[in-house]
């Protein structure tokens, strides 16, 4: 079997046109279609893309007498890499659809929780009577069980689709143009959802701000400070709903942080993340446990969290690509 038609056998094998193999390979469509003529040959850096992209040895695409395909070895064994079909996208598309509401609203929910513990404790130091303080700190523990329900349940749903993060692998003709077509339909309204949740975020400390000028008492304060947090936290929300929306279609296409290069970057992040945002939620318990009247101050570990974060991040790529190079 001469090469061209080993090149056009797996492509229809992997089930992809002549335009996703160019894609794949970073070359024109009429590139593929004169190979597959036999009008053209690759050369050697595109055989040696092919051998990786369909998991075959060089040998068998080089070597005209060799008919049976000859996996590449890797350890043990390499086997195909999973196709993921146009109803599993679909499927999927709609689940993370359904998801960033779930996600936003355990997220809304926890600042919801935090709102009820200023306000209340506040109202609780005003009038001289603890139970209040210990009303706002159930109904926070409440609000923040319940959204740990909520993202437990979205990351139960999620289970069957996890390879598409951790593992490498292909679609099915027609995903790709279905994952595009989709990005295009919600680009607006991400882009709306993404322009309302910053622009509440950069808009939350007006209240914070206005108190300072005020001369109020302390519970007119903590609901200003509300108002704040309630802000931030919807903010926060439609940014998370954007998000998720995005990172499906990325994930499909493998692009951003679910490109090859953001899923070795992934494998640093996201345990420094986890371990990241455990120490802050243990400082603030901590604080707020021995503290009695900080109820009112120690809202501020969170945007200070958020800005470290931030640059833990950036510092956590650069060690990733530092290491991969």
């Amino acid at each position: 079997m001469i090469l061209a038609d080993k090149i056009m056998q797996l492509r229809k094998k992997n089930g992809w046109s002549q335009e996703e193999l160019a894609e794949r390979l970073g070359v024109s469509r009429q590139a593929v279609s004169k190979w597959e003529g036999m009008q053209a040959t690759p050369d050697l850096n595109k055989l040696l893309a092919m051998s990786q992209l369909f998991g075959v040895s060089t040998d068998y695409l080089l070597k005209d007498e060799m008919e049976t395909e000859e996996y590449v070895q890797d350890g043990d064994a390499s086997a195909p890499r999973r196709m993921v079909t146009l109803q599993e996208a679909n499927a999927f598309i709609a689940l993370r659809q359904r998801a960033s509401l779930i996600i936003a609203g355990g997220v809304l929910l926890c600042i919801v929780g935090v709102i009820a513990l200023v306000v209340l404790g506040a109202w609780g130091n005003q009038h001289g009577q603890d139970l209040y303080g210990g009303l706002g700190l159930g109904a926070l523990l409440l609000c923040v069980a319940a959204a740990v329900g909520m993202f437990l349940y979205c990351g139960h749903k999620n289970s069957p689709y996890e390879f598409l993060q951790k593992e490498d692998f292909d679609t099915e003709y027609g995903v790709a143009g279905m994952a595009e077509k989709k990005r295009g339909e919600d680009q607006k309204s991400c882009l709306l959802l993404l322009g309302v949740g910053i622009g509440l975020c950069v808009l939350c400390p007006i209240p914070v701000v206005c108190g300072a000028f005020l001369s109020w008492t302390d519970f007119h304060l903590a609901l200003l400070l509300g108002l704040t947090l309630l802000m931030a936290g919807l903010g926060a929300a439609l940014c998370i709903v954007a998000g998720v929306r995005r990172a499906s279609v990325d994930q499909l296409l493998k692009q951003g942080e679910y490109s090859a290069q953001g899923k070795r970057r992934s494998r640093l992040t996201g345990p420094v993340s986890t371990a990241f945002w455990l120490l802050v939620t243990a400082i603030y318990l901590l604080w707020l446990f021995t503290d009695s009247s900080a109820a009112s101050t120690s809202w501020i570990v969170w945007p200070i969290a958020g800005v470290l974060y931030a640059a833990v991040i950036v510092l956590c790529n650069a060690f990733a690509d530092k290491k991969e190079g």
